[in-house]
């Protein structure tokens, strides 16, 4: 299969070597200078992606990786292109804030109270005479949000302050188990099976120190459908009525009140990807073929999945998780194998911002962001122990990684959402 991938910096440029130890010819146009560029030394690429249309045909797939391109999706598949990606209505579910919980309230889902606000400023004044805990979002996705603890919003208010312009969204604080629910859409329905999800954002051990964008995810395809027949399954009337194709995860809180639906991802998410690529048997190829293709309108709307969990830790040297431009290369740190990895191996690695030159694996210092490791295993700590091996055969200068992923769901999380139904009681 041809299939031509279009981001803004190879973003995920593990999928595409992915891609191509499948056979697949894969051609990819990545937006930023060949300079700063991930994959370099890796994976060529191409000067102009509406180039290479006629090259991939409508019989390949026109593969988009980031949201924010959703119209353009939507005009190459009246073209009739097989594209996957998203959908200018994922686009929208996604960076605007509140109209994503319009949609929510709209599916007869219970939201939590927000607040949506042109300018941090306004949000300001607003919680100055509404104190308490909530936590602040922005429509610009590539803005942290943040999770204020004072009971006042002091730690917010301070965060406000240096927020810089746009609309932001303050929502109520909610207490209970974050779990997400995630699956494939196929322009028409859900394939089947979807996943669960619990992600880990903060940088240290014990959910400490600031947000970033991800240190770590447990996840498994058992166990989902009480959750997604209740929340993410009810969506699928408005992704169907805007010819979306490709995945897509809504964030919940979980407690004794009920499920409350926090945010959508409409995209293939970092290190979703490569969580889920560990418990999908026939790859990425397959699963772009059943998407693009419809594969629910023939009856066929289920891919084939490993049983058991799904653990991936992120790998990262300074300055992660923030983030310069003015890195020179000398600075990009050497990365190395204690035992080089073959194989089927190979797919459990899996590189973020990474380039080759001379032979030698580099990290891009100006993010520090290096890669994923997987593991997996029929229970949660066979599935952490695997990942940590892996990750302890990665050694670059000043590396550092969560070992707790998973732990949080161990020691009260999985025998709490077991309690209110959502998970299967232990065996026996």
């Amino acid at each position: 299969m041809r299939i031509l991938a279009i981001g803004p910096r190879a973003y995920l440029g593990d999928v595409y070597l992915a891609l191509m130890r499948e056979g697949h010819e894969v051609r990819v146009h990545a937006e930023d200078p060949p300079a700063f560029r991930a994959f370099g030394g890796l994976i060529e690429t191409v000067p102009d992606w509406r180039a290479e249309l006629d090259w991939v045909g409508r019989d390949g797939i026109v593969f988009f990786e980031r949201i924010g391109r959703g119209a353009i999706q939507d005009r190459l598949r009246a073209q009739g292109y097989r594209v996957v990606g998203g959908s200018a209505f994922g686009d929208r579910l996604e960076e605007e804030r509140e109209f994503g919980q319009s949609v929510l309230r709209e599916a007869g889902l219970q939201i939590a109270e927000s607040h949506s606000f042109e300018h941090p400023s306004l949000a300001l004044e607003w919680l100055a005479r509404h104190p308490g805990r909530y936590v602040l979002k922005h429509d610009d996705v590539k803005r942290t949000t943040f999770v204020g603890d004072h009971p006042e919003g002091a730690d917010l208010a301070f965060m406000l302050r240096r927020a810089g312009d746009g609309r932001v969204l303050l929502m109520e604080r909610l207490d209970g188990v974050e779990v997400g629910v995630g699956a494939y859409f196929d322009g028409r329905a859900f394939l089947r099976p979807a996943c669960i999800d619990f992600e880990h954002k903060r940088f240290f051990p014990g959910e400490m120190g600031e947000m970033t964008g991800e240190m770590g995810t447990l996840a498994a395809y058992d166990g989902s459908e009480p959750l997604f027949a209740a929340t993410l399954d009810r969506m699928a009337p408005r992704f169907a009525e805007a010819g979306h194709v490709g995945y897509v995860n809504l964030n919940l809180i979980v407690n004794e009140r009920g499920v409350w639906p926090l945010e959508f991802t409409c995209r293939f998410g970092n290190p979703g990807f490569a969580v889920l690529a560990a418990l999908q048997r026939d790859g990425w190829g397959d699963l772009f073929g059943r998407m693009a293709s419809g594969a629910s309108a023939s009856g066929e709307p289920r891919f084939a999945t490993r049983p058991g969990w799904s653990v991936a830790i992120v790998l990262t040297v300074p300055p992660f998780p923030a983030h310069t431009e003015s890195s020179p290369p000398e600075e990009d740190p050497p990365v190395f194998f204690l035992r080089p990895p073959e194989g089927e191996e190979l797919d459990s690695y899996h590189f973020v911002d990474m380039r080759k030159e001379d032979g030698q694996l580099l990290g891009h210092r100006r993010s520090g962001h290096l890669m994923i490791v997987t593991g997996t295993g029929p229970t949660v700590e066979a599935a952490q122990e695997a990942a940590r091996a892996r990750a302890r055969n990665v050694v670059a200068p000043e590396l550092r990684w969560r070992a707790d992923i998973g732990d949080r769901f161990l020691r009260g999380e999985r025998e709490r959402l077991r309690t209110l139904g959502w998970l299967p009681a232990a065996p026996g």
